[in-house]
């Protein structure tokens, strides 16, 4: 008799207990006050990379390219890493039969980069680079653009050797110029590429 007393005693203890876990659960999770004094973890560390007009705006985008015409867009990047990250920007120029970034494999052009811009950019913290280019080239054959060198931000960089042909279906002679995200990994010492570029395209205009 004492046993299924004692049986029935701590089954009620049981119930009683899982009863206060429940409603203490229930005020954690239903009050806004508790809320706020709340540690979530956080899950995503990420980086945007974005690539703004002259206007400071997602528009107005240099197009049809005149011939050493100086044009200007803002890179932006912004970290959410959750530490201070030091980046490199690798500049890239290609015709349509070039390597280019993949976004599907995440995996960078294999051009070599024809300069690179280097930031630190802290925790929660936004960067934006203001880009000055323009290009030297002449028209071939009236069929051909071949190309001479990229200005960028001041510096001349050699395109000897690369031109485009004209492109009947989308009326151009296609040029890219792409930025690639890549981030320095202190235990290799090295920048690895971050899966993330931006780009513009181009009709190199005859004049």
């Amino acid at each position: 008799m004492s046993v299924l007393g004692k049986s029935e005693m701590n089954l009620q203890q049981y119930k009683a207990l899982w009863i206060v876990v429940t409603a203490v659960l229930a005020l954690l999770v239903a009050s806004p006050a508790l809320q706020r004094v709340l540690v979530y973890p956080q899950t995503d560390f990420f980086t945007e990379l974005s690539l703004l007009g002259p206007g400071h705006m997602a528009e107005d985008y240099p197009f049809n390219i005149t011939q050493n015409e100086n044009y200007t867009v803002y890179l932006g990047i912004t970290n959410h890493l959750g530490s201070c990250a030091y980046y490199e920007v690798q500049v890239k120029f290609r015709n349509e039969t070039e390597s280019a970034p993949n976004s599907f494999n995440q995996t960078a052009s294999t051009l070599p980069s024809l300069y690179n811009v280097l930031v630190f950019v802290a925790d929660k913290e936004s960067c934006e680079l203001p880009v000055t280019f323009s290009f030297d080239y002449s028209l071939f054959n009236k069929n051909q653009v071949v190309f001479n060198s990229l200005t960028f931000n001041g510096a001349s960089l050699s395109l000897a050797g690369l031109s485009t042909d004209w492109n009947s279906t989308m009326s151009v002679f296609y040029g890219n110029l792409v930025f690639e995200l890549w981030i320095y990994n202190g235990a290799t010492n090295t920048f690895q590429y971050n899966a993330r570029f931006v780009d513009l395209k181009f009709n190199m205009t005859s004049n």
